[in-house]
């Protein structure tokens, strides 16, 4: 304390030295008239240094107090009992004092009070002077010692806690349902917006999640992510359990065979699940009519109060299968007893199947018609091709089994069958008008009518062509002249032919391609070993690529005229060999042979002539006598 004194003591001397060397300067440029106004100034100069350092500093530096030093302690004490000791960053109850347009004056009994903005409390409206409100202190002072408080952030701390409370405690809290969401509802519970679930809202289905919103329900909080900040309730919950005590006296209670009365609760494509009475059960779409059922809502509606009987239930897994159809006597139990096989029956298709389709003759009583007794016909077909669902049919009863509960129907059976009097209608020479129904690679499936199919094997399509895949001849449903070759009742099959329906060329190719004649020729194809001709009269060639090469060395190409020789020709194979080769080397051979000829006549002397002349004459004389 002496040391600061001290130090203000030098500050002050140095200042007043400062002060009077100036007002010396000052007084120096004045112009001093007298000689006894510059003696009294120097007086005046002398005493003020003078009384700066006669000056008592360490009487100046101690504080004047009308309070004795114990009695000021005490007074402090007292002060201080009256402040509250508060710490940063918790929460405390504190006083509305003052209320103005834009801010909340709040006292929590500390030294200063806190202004907090009045939109902090736009959730209460009714805030008055003297409500208790929970702030949040997040600083005792800012830099102009103001108390910085939150309202917003207490509550939401709160808040936090509540929740938190609420879980562990698994206590019932009320909440409000503010709006709809993505899979469920936003609810406000202590100001937090928590996620209500759809599934969650009630043990049974809800339909309409906007009458929920505006409401004040009870809930439980089932789970807190704390990483997010994010709180799941269920107001479910809280009913399952009052639930679950009547569930287990309703199970104890049930027995096999039992007729309960229910309510329709939900529907679904396999079932429909119906409320006992505090307890589920479900009736699988199969037991809920004897006759078909595509979609349980065909049978049952929305709350609808129906009858059922227990078919099981397994109490450890709170499962109970429900049955409808059961009420109700079985179909086939009313089935005419007087219907027999071969009888005709009507009915309506209710199901298709690859291999044959299901006809209804009454709900609950169905007979199968196989693919293989819609048509006479042998050709592989599907059910689909003969019916559609709702199609109303009327067939013959082949089996029927009672005990079973089973029949099996046909329709080909209602027409005649064609192969019974096949001979007649078809007979073997026979021109027919055939429909394209197959290819296969030796050959085309055809059908005379409904239920008469026959074969037209690949070599007999044409006498002339080489034809690799019927294709190349025809097309599906396409009309087909055939001639009859052959039946086979048994079998049910018959032989058909195309080219017997003309006479056969082969017979007239024989006398015009015979061996070493000569013909003009297109290139058709040329293949690794052999190149295929086509000769005139639409007949086709076979040449060896030995034999293509022309005379230039070069070989042929496709669409390009050659003159070929026959070297080969089988009537029965329907087969000609021809070469291009043979044609000019026969031409040089010849040409050749004459030139020889003409050498050796030059060379043939005058007596070789005269001794031919007197054989010439000899032999005519010869002749006259044996004329003689």
């Amino acid at each position: 304390m002496s040391e600061k004194v001290t130090e203000n003591k030098e500050e002050v001397v140095e200042e007043v030295v400062e002060n009077n060397e100036t007002t010396s300067k000052e007084t120096k440029t004045e112009e001093v008239k007298t000689e006894e106004q510059k003696e009294e100034i120097k007086k005046e100069e002398t005493f003020e240094h003078a009384s700066t350092l006669d000056f008592d500093w360490d009487s100046a530096a101690k504080e004047d107090d009308e309070y004795p030093a114990e009695k000021r302690e005490e007074l402090q004490e007292l002060y201080s009992k009256t402040l509250s000791s508060i710490t940063e960053k918790e929460v405390v109850d504190g006083t509305v004092i003052a209320i103005s347009d834009k801010d909340v004056v709040v006292n929590i009994g500390y030294k200063s009070e806190g202004v907090l903005s009045k939109n902090e409390f736009r959730y209460n409206p009714d805030l008055k002077v003297g409500d208790t409100v929970e702030v949040y202190i997040e600083s005792q002072e800012d830099k102009t010692g103001q108390l910085i408080l939150s309202h917003k952030k207490a509550r939401t701390l709160r808040s936090w806690e509540k929740v938190n409370a609420s879980l562990e405690g698994d206590e019932i809290i009320n909440g409000y349902i503010k709006c709809r969401t993505k899979g469920g509802m936003i609810v406000d519970v202590f100001g937090i917006e928590a996620f209500l679930p759809g599934s969650q809202i009630d043990v049974k289905p809800i339909r309409d999640y906007d009458a929920y919103v505006g409401k004040t329900m009870e809930f439980k909080v089932v789970k807190i992510n704390k990483e997010f900040k994010n709180v799941v309730v269920s107001h479910k919950a809280l009913i399952e359990a009052e639930l679950e005590e009547q569930r287990a006296k309703i199970i104890e209670q049930l027995e096999k065979g039992q007729v309960l009365e229910g309510t329709v609760k939900n529907i679904t494509s396999y079932g429909v699940f119906i409320d006992l009475g505090g307890v589920d059960g479900l009736i699988h779409i199969t037991d809920l009519s004897w006759g078909r059922v595509n979609h349980p809502e065909e049978v049952v509606e929305l709350d609808q109060k129906i009858n059922v009987v227990i078919l099981d239930f397994d109490e450890s897994k709170k499962r109970i299968a429900l049955g409808l159809k059961q009420l109700q006597d079985h179909p086939w139990d009313s089935l005419d007893p007087n219907l027999k096989v071969g009888d005709k029956v009507e009915g309506k298709i209710v199901v298709i199947a690859d291999y044959g389709a299901f006809m209804e003759i009454k709900p609950g009583v169905e007979g199968l018609i196989h693919v293989s007794e819609m048509s006479w016909s042998q050709h592989l077909r599907t059910a689909q091709d003969f019916f559609k669902v709702g199609d109303k049919v009327e067939a013959q009863i082949l089996t029927l089994e009672r005990e079973e509960r089973k029949m099996s129907l046909g329709i080909k059976q209602l027409k005649p069958d064609p192969w019974d009097k096949i001979e007649e209608k078809y007979p073997v020479g026979s021109t027919q008008k055939a429909k394209v129904k197959n290819f296969t690679n030796f050959g085309i499936f055809v059908e005379l009518e409904e239920g008469v199919d026959g074969l037209v094997h690949i070599s007999d399509l044409s006498w002339t062509k080489k034809i690799k895949h019927p294709a190349e001849f025809t097309e599906i449903d396409a009309e087909l002249d055939v001639m009859v070759l052959e039946i086979d009742k048994e079998n049910r099959r018959l032989s058909l032919g195309h080219k017997q329906l003309e006479e056969n060329p082969w017979d007239v190719f024989e006398t015009l391609f015979n061996i070493d004649s000569v013909h003009e020729g297109t290139v058709v194809k040329i293949g690794n070993k052999e190149g295929f001709i086509a000769l005139p009269y639409g007949v086709e060639a076979v040449c060896p690529v030995t034999h293509l090469k022309k005379e230039d060395g070069t070989m042929p190409v496709e669409d390009e005229k050659l003159e070929v020789k026959v070297i080969d020709f089988h009537k029965d194979a329907k087969k000609i060999v021809v070469s291009h080769l043979r044609t000019y080397k026969e031409r040089a051979k010849s040409k050749n042979a004459k030139a020889n000829f003409k050498n050796d006549m030059e060379k043939t002397t005058l007596g070789d002539i005269s001794s031919l002349s007197e054989l010439k004459d000899k032999l005519n004389n010869d002749a006259k006598k044996e004329d003689k």
